[in-house]
């Protein structure tokens, strides 16, 4: 019984770590650090590339480990293979074209919009 929930535990583990990235997050993206640096953030189903001015691209696996949607805001979140989580946000309810990237602190790593740049302030003015 036991070796039966074990495999039960490992086969739902292996599950959650193939998960595939949401469609609502897939894409091009307009990104900004909090200092104003742009990038173009391109996410695919399981990796997701950083251009920064120079178009110098780094591209990084990951997996989707979690979805929390509560009064229409969405956060994903993700784990990249080196360990690292972060939490893709959508802090606008129902309204997916806005959003910010967080670190497992709640850190703004970049303020993400599909037409333009934006910093936090302007997304939390637009609420």
């Amino acid at each position: 019984m036991k070796s039966i929930v074990l495999s039960f535990l490992g086969l739902f583990a292996l599950l959650l770590t193939a998960c595939s990235g949401s469609d609502t997050y897939r894409g091009k993206w307009k990104g900004m650090t909090p200092d104003g640096e742009k990038v173009e953030i391109t996410f695919e189903a399981k990796s997701f590339s950083i251009a920064d001015s120079t178009k110098k691209a780094t591209t990084l696996s990951y997996s989707q480990n979690a979805v929390n949607i509560a009064n229409g805001v969405e956060t994903y979140g993700i784990k990249l293979d080196d360990g690292r989580g972060y939490k893709i946000n959508f802090p606008i309810a129902n309204d997916e074209s806005v959003g910010l990237i967080k670190d497992e602190n709640d850190n703004i790593i970049y303020t993400i919009s599909r037409k333009d740049y934006i910093k936090s302030e302007d997304i939390y003015r637009l609420k």
